[in-house]
């Protein structure tokens, strides 16, 4: 990947995303579906001025989903968990 601003798409504000951070100091963000684990990494250490310690992707296969006579997909995308070293924080929404 060239452009680190494409690596990171958005921060993903789920509940477990919620408890993860507050319990073991990771962070959630959907990511585009090429990046790999060293592209996260930088993007992320780069962007937000914080040290990574781990990287871990999941990708999600899109669902197949009938609207009355219509069948549609909604599109693959790909998860990272970011573990950040002890001491490190980061906050997307401050005092939200």
């Amino acid at each position: 990947m060239k452009d680190i601003y494409a690596v990171i798409k958005r921060p993903l504000f789920t509940e477990k995303g919620s408890s993860l951070k507050e319990t073991e100091n990771k962070i959630l963000v959907e990511v585009a579906r090429d990046a790999n684990k060293l592209d996260i990494k930088r993007a992320i250490e780069t962007i937000f001025k914080v040290k990574v310690e781990k990287v871990s992707t999941i990708t999600a296969r899109g669902k197949w989903k009938r609207y009355g006579k219509f069948v549609g997909k909604r599109s693959d995308r790909k998860k990272a968990i970011i573990t950040l070293k002890p001491g490190e924080k980061l906050d997307f929404i401050e005092g939200a």
